[in-house]
């Protein structure tokens, strides 16, 4: 029997789960969440150790067994089972190593989640590691390494840890490849397999152990569920691993590092060792220096820096992957003006660091960071249960058990001495600084061994700061003011009777307004979403650039004044749209209509300053000259919209029309953007009927009826639509390019096929199609034939509900003409699979997909942007899984096997395929070979993009006749 804890857990006031903590007699720690109001069950099995605890010279070997227990055990011995069973009762999997913790994770319907749980716990109890397996499995550890080699995240983070003490496992290499998990071991006579079985029965032991259990069942019944199927999981009694300290010795302090990046683009990081903020998570001292430092108001390091033209982002906090250590980072994008003062910059910092230490500590900033994070705390929206097991899972090692579900996230006590002391860690000699710049080409002369980094090491001693500190410019660096856009104001707004779906309770000439009340969640906050339609935004490259500067620019005007609102949980965002721009608000209510008002303002009386446009031209332009380094599965994506979207320009004329453009076109192209206009609104949540409106109103009033407006509304015939291109059934269309990148050795395929428009029957069809395949082409494509690590099929879906399928493969082994036929060779040997199953079988995916259909909306957000995209797409079927589930209910197998006979099979009469083809450096070879020739037999060889987007016919678009037809309001 378990040993059961009686803990009075720190709770929101919002929640109703119940939680109870047991130890199992092989002194397993498990944490059990029952929820009543769930539709899907999770668990997340923790184990303290990971890649800190690899042997030494088998770099990646806790990595590779976290891949390994995926595949078999001895109760379920069928390879795959697992992730088949998880894929089809509507859940998801997966895992993560870390330094010192390695995590497994799913979720499943409730009903299947008893076996589901049971197949898990085989992976701690007796796990399959065949020998066929581990040779297969290398080599998607390999495949995951190298699809990194040319990620700058992970460049860093290796030259990071290659900066540091050998003597501590920070050091280390821990991703693994093909030449530390096989060429090595085999040249030294090591089994890797038997360092695996290794590794296994010495690391993974049930005192070592943290689960969390989420599920519908009572507590009683889950209690006696995880008795059942972890106790068995073996103890050891393993000491739990504690690596040394710090990993910087005195050398690796007082350093700048430059080092060259992949991509284009200016990054400085300025960081320090730190004393770890869970030895004082009551207090979190890094918490309050943070806000501070990462502060982006008037006053702040941000503020300066974007006064002067030298950076355009910049972040602060504290980060760590142990218990032992931690670093400080401010992390800033540099101009590159801001390139060539690093030096200023660095001053600047640490001239605001001596302002913190110099001012004391104050309780008013405390205080606003602590009232922020207890509203956070007890209105925190519900989450997916697997997100909400992750979490309280991520508590259990740091934590007493009472504070499991709250961390750190309550500031419980102010120590101002305790702050100070942290504040005094980040000083002159303890300080690492990395600069990250394209413009070191031919200056570095240092190479990282495991990435290839090309890099410089110069030192940066205390007396070097202060010449900086002196020489850099005199700015106003001060304190925040007191936030004013801090709830205080809780009061829930819930209507009489319950509201279902969005109406529309306003129209106008220039407007429409949604509203869904809410009356289901129970929260103060509210989702406020206002769509400006504007015809000319995306009617050329010229203006789909000019569009997303204007966009760009708005929003660094606003941060001056509203990035207090991001600091209380108000967020907000203006995003480009291929129709205009989108303004959405979410968060709190209560100072709600504080920032609305001010976007408006900010959108009415829009200027260029030349400044700020030079600047985000430049990083525009980087961005622009950037998408040559995006993955070769990217490019293709990219490739695919090209052809199919109505309005998507090409980034080679929007790089070409940017080259062109000034402050002063800008200046004449914003009156003209917004001069016809319709804003399509939807406002859900703790709003009333009466607040909704006065809020459109007010938008109305500052953009449209001022004097001297240029806002008009917009005609009728303006209303554009968003649409798709039509393949041709019965042909394969085929793309080919070369990768953009000549380094990357990597080659993509997507092969997408076109099924159909919004249609419930065929919706249904296609999902269920998707359902069954996903998991067995996974497994075929990637586990069984090793063809790259990025390997899927998914169900996609475009613009005027347009859906289709489509199979994703990156690689390096293969080139794209493989990876295509492979493909081709799948769908052939799945129609044995279509065709032989079973009734009990059938049922059971339809089952498991109406579950997935009738899965209830876990918070606001979730709800909102499902109603939200209804109403922007024009189909307004605000029942739809409903209305789905109906038609699933009908589906008899036979005419799901017509479907896929008729649009699935490779030789069905209604596939419409568009395969794309991306040959990476490893391929070159091979592009050459059908650069220019034919295709296979039956195949369309697409050479010109624009010229076949134009020669297809459209999809027509699902929107509804244009609102400001409709009749004002009276």
């Amino acid at each position: 029997m378990a040993a059961v804890s009686n803990v009075e857990f720190i709770r929101a006031r919002s929640d109703t789960r119940e939680y109870r903590r047991i130890t199992l007699p092989n002194s397993l720690e498990v944490m059990l969440i029952s929820d009543s109001d769930i539709d899907k069950a999770a668990a997340v099995m923790e184990i303290s150790v990971g890649a800190f605890s690899d042997p030494d010279g088998i770099n990646g070997l806790a990595h590779f067994l976290e891949h390994m227990l995926f595949y078999a055990s001895e109760k379920y011995p069928e390879e795959d089972s697992y992730s088949n069973f998880i894929t089809q009762n509507g859940g998801s999997t997966n895992a993560t190593t870390g330094t010192e913790r390695t995590h497994f994770y799913f979720d499943v319907n409730v009903d299947s989640f008893d076996e589901a749980l049971d197949r898990f716990a085989q992976f701690f109890v007796k796990p399959l590691m065949s020998p066929g397996a581990v040779s297969r499995e290398i080599n998607a550890v390999d495949s995951e390494h190298k699809k990194n080699l040319l990620s700058d995240g992970s460049r860093l983070y290796q030259l990071q840890k290659h900066l540091s003490s050998k003597d501590h496992p920070y050091h280390k290499f821990s991703t693994g490849s093909l030449e530390t998990l096989e060429t090595r071991p085999k040249e030294q006579g090591i089994d890797i397999r038997q360092e695996l079985l290794k590794f296994y029965e010495e690391h993974y032991s049930a005192n070592l152990m943290h689960l969390v259990v989420y599920a519908k069942e009572n507590l009683d019944n889950l209690q006696s569920l995880v008795e059942r199927l972890f106790s068995h999981v073996q103890n050891t009694e393993k000491s739990l691993f504690k690596c040394v300290g710090n990993p910087c010795k005195d050398e690796h302090l007082q350093i700048v590092v430059k080092m060259l990046p992949i991509v284009e683009g200016d990054y400085l990081r300025v960081t320090w060792p730190l004393t770890p903020g869970i030895l004082h998570y009551k207090e979190v001292p890094s918490n309050y220096i943070s806000h501070l430092i990462g502060h982006e108001g008037e006053g702040s390091i941000f503020y300066v820096l974007k006064q002067l033209g030298w950076a355009m982002s910049l972040t602060a906090g504290e980060g760590s992957d142990s218990n032992e250590y931690s670093f400080f980072e401010i992390c800033m994008r540099l101009t590159d003006e801001g390139h060539d003062h690093m030096e200023d910059i660095v001053g600047i910092i640490f001239k605001y660091i001596a302002l913190l230490k110099e001012s004391g500590i104050h309780e008013w900033i405390f205080n606003e960071i602590a009232s922020i994070n207890e509203a956070e705390f007890h209105y925190q929206d519900k989450v997916q249960p697997l997100s909400y097991a992750l979490f309280v899972n991520g508590s259990m090692p740091h934590y007493p058990p009472e504070e499991w579900l709250g961390g750190s996230s309550l500031l419980l006590k102010f120590d101002p001495s305790l702050i100070q002391k942290i504040l005094d860690e980040l000083s002159f000699d303890k300080v690492r600084i990395f600069w990250e710049s394209k413009k070191f080409e031919g200056t570095v002369d240092l190479t990282e061994p495991w990435y290839g980094t090309q890099y410089s090491v110069q030192n940066c001693t205390p007396e070097i700061i202060q010449q900086w500190m002196d020489s850099s410019p005199n700015e106003d660096l001060h304190l925040p003011k007191p936030n004013i856009f801090i709830p205080t104001d809780f009061t829930l707004h819930t209507p009489q009777e319950e509201v279902k779906i969005p109406t529309i309770i306003r129209k106008s000439s220039y407007s429409t307004l949604w509203q869904k009340p809410d009356t289901k969640y129970l929260v103060p906050k509210a989702y406020v979403v206002i769509d400006f339609h504007c015809p000319l935004a995306n009617q050329s490259p010229e203006a789909e650039v000019l569009t997303s500067l204007f966009v760009s620019l708005l929003m660094d005007y606003l941060n001056d004044y509203a990035y207090d609102a991001r600091c209380a949980s108000l967020s907000y965002g203006i995003n480009h749209t291929t129709t205009g721009f989108q303004v959405v608000v979410t968060g709190y209510n209560h100072k709600m209509r504080l920032l609305i008002d001010a976007i408006m303002d900010q959108i009415a009386h829009f200027q260029v300053k030349p400044n700020r446009f030079a600047v985000f031209k430049e990083t525009c332009m980087k961005d622009y000259e950037n998408f040559k380094f995006s993955k070769p599965c990217g490019q293709a994506g990219y490739y695919l919209s090209m052809m199919l979207d109505e309005q998507q320009w090409p980034v080679a004329e929007n790089v070409q029309a940017l080259t062109d453009l000034n402050a002063d076109r800008l200046s004449s192209f914003a009156p003209y953007l917004i001069s016809r206009t319709f804003l399509e609104c939807f406002i859900a949540g703790n709003l009333e009927e009466k607040e909704a409106e006065s809020i459109v109103t007010d938008v109305e009033e500052i953009l449209f009826k001022k004097a001297n407006s240029i806002f008009k509304p917009l005609f009728p015939s303006q209303y554009l639509s968003k649409r798709i291109a039509m393949l041709e059934p019965g042909l394969k269309c085929l793309y080919r390019a070369e990768g953009l990148n000549p380094k990357d050795e990597n080659s993509a395929i997507i092969q997408y096929i076109q099924i159909h428009q919004d249609e419930a029957l065929l919706n249904v069809q296609l999902q269920l199609f998707s359902l069954i395949a996903s998991q067995p082409a996974f497994y075929q494509l990637r586990s069984v034939e090793q063809l790259g690590y990025i390997t899927g099929l998914s169900s996609r879906y475009d613009h005027s509900g347009v859906r289709g399928v489509e199979v994703v493969i990156q690689s390096t082994v293969k080139d794209p003409e493989h990876l295509d036929s492979r493909i081709d060779a799948f769908f052939t040997s799945f129609e044995s699979k279509i065709y032989e199953l079973d009734d009990e079988e059938y049922k059971k995916n339809v089952k498991s997909l109406i579950d997935l259909k009738l899965e209830k909306f876990k918070n606001l957000w979730e709800e909102s942007g499902f109603y939200w995209g209804e109403i922007i797409s024009g189909t307004y079927k605000f029942d739809r899984f409903e209305s789905e589930v109906e038609v699933l209910k009908e589906l008899k197998k036979e005419e799901f096997i017509q479907f896929f006979n008729q649009y699935i099979k490779v030789d069905a009469p209604k596939r419409k395929t568009l395969s794309v083809q991306v040959f990476g450096s490893n391929h070159s070879s091979e592009y050459q070979k059908v650069r220019d020739g034919p295709g296979p037999p039956g195949t369309y060889i697409i050479d010109d993009i624009f010229g076949f987007r134009r020669s297809r016919p459209m999809y027509g678009s699902l929107r509804s006749p244009c609102p400001v037809q409709i009749a004002v309001k009276t």
